[in-house]
């Protein structure tokens, strides 16, 4: 029997702003855009005039704060989504408040910046910066290195990236635990998580301290001096999470003095990281340009989620991915 009208699930469709950056190239699937919806595309200076009237945002310009200048132009705004998995840029205390959903990249990172944490643990153990520098200075150098396994690592933040990053270390033979808000045991990724508001109670135990927290204001300068003076003298800290997780120069003075062996860091207080930062100058830290997660492909990745949230968002349906914006980040299931 042909289907009826009523019978069909109910379509909306809305207007949805693209914020993008200057220079920045369109989504590949721009077009599928359209198919559901009357789009708008502007970049943060245009906001303002384009946001009445649209019921979707697209924050494809990721680290945007546009939204909060232009807040109060947004008067039919149902729902924000941000192609990042890190919402810290986006939300404010208005959004918080209002009934807009915001959903997030969850999910997109997970796999890739747990490899390149991996990396970051094995390049440390292995010397190969070292080797590297000495092949540079065509210099003959045997040294000894270190087994990963049977290390510990501490890892910063029990989301999803936390979590691949965990099971890929413990694969690799190491024995981990995690962070986070809420301390528990038996955990099947992490086997024990204590909480990272009692860090420095912990940082002793681990090798390697991983940081995948969300930026929050209680994360914020969660690496500090306390936590760097309990550490071990050849601990080595990885930051891919937020660079305001780290007290800059707290972690500066530790490298120097010897209280930790070395960090390799993605992301950083200031972006691009300045050039006349001490960073840059240290053999025992490891500079990457916020890239951990950004494997061939990933853009398309991103796409593809928003184009699939708006297709259900326009049948009614409830969006994955939804961030609890009190907290800044996707509730674990």
């Amino acid at each position: 029997m042909e289907e009826t009208a009523q019978s069909q699930p109910s379509q909306r469709r809305p207007k949805v702003i693209v914020l993008t950056a200057p220079g920045t190239s369109a989504p590949y699937n721009a077009l599928d855009f359209e198919d559901h919806a009357d789009v708008v595309w502007t970049d943060a200076e245009g906001l303002s005039g384009a946001l009445p009237g649209a019921q979707v945002l697209f924050v494809w310009d990721f680290f945007s704060p546009a939204l909060r200048d232009a807040w109060s132009y947004a008067d039919s705004l149902e729902w924000v989504h941000v192609a990042a998995a890190g919402v810290d840029s986006l939300l404010f205390d208005e959004l918080r408040e209002s009934s807009v959903q915001v959903t997030n990249a969850h999910g997109a990172f997970d796999g890739p910046i747990a490899e390149f944490v991996l990396a970051s643990v094995l390049a440390h153990d292995k010397q190969l910066h070292t080797s590297k520098e000495l092949q540079r200075r065509s210099v003959w150098q045997h040294r000894e290195v270190r087994r990963s396994a049977g290390q510990n690592a501490l890892v910063v933040g029990t989301g999803g990236i936390g979590r691949a990053t965990a099971r890929l270390l413990r694969a690799l033979g190491l024995e981990v635990r995690g962070a986070g808000r809420t301390a528990r045991g038996e955990d099947a990724d992490f086997g024990t998580v204590v909480p990272s508001a009692e860090l420095a109670e912990h940082a002793g135990w681990a090798d390697h301290l991983v940081l995948i927290a969300p930026l929050t204001e209680d994360t914020r300068g969660l690496l500090g001096a306390d936590v760097l003076a309990r550490m071990k003298p050849t601990a080595h800290v990885v930051n891919v999470g937020r660079g305001a997780l780290v007290d800059e120069p707290a972690l500066v003075q530790a490298l120097r003095e010897g209280q930790i062996a070395a960090a390799s860091l993605d992301v950083f207080d200031e972006e691009p990281l300045p050039v006349e930062h001490p960073f840059w100058q240290m053999d025992n830290v490891h500079v990457s340009a916020h890239m951990s997660g950004d494997v061939v492909g990933w853009r398309n990745t991103l796409a593809d989620q928003f184009v699939q949230n708006l297709t259900r968002w326009c049948t009614g349906e409830e969006l994955v991915n939804q961030v609890d914006k009190q907290l800044g980040y996707v509730r674990r299931a």
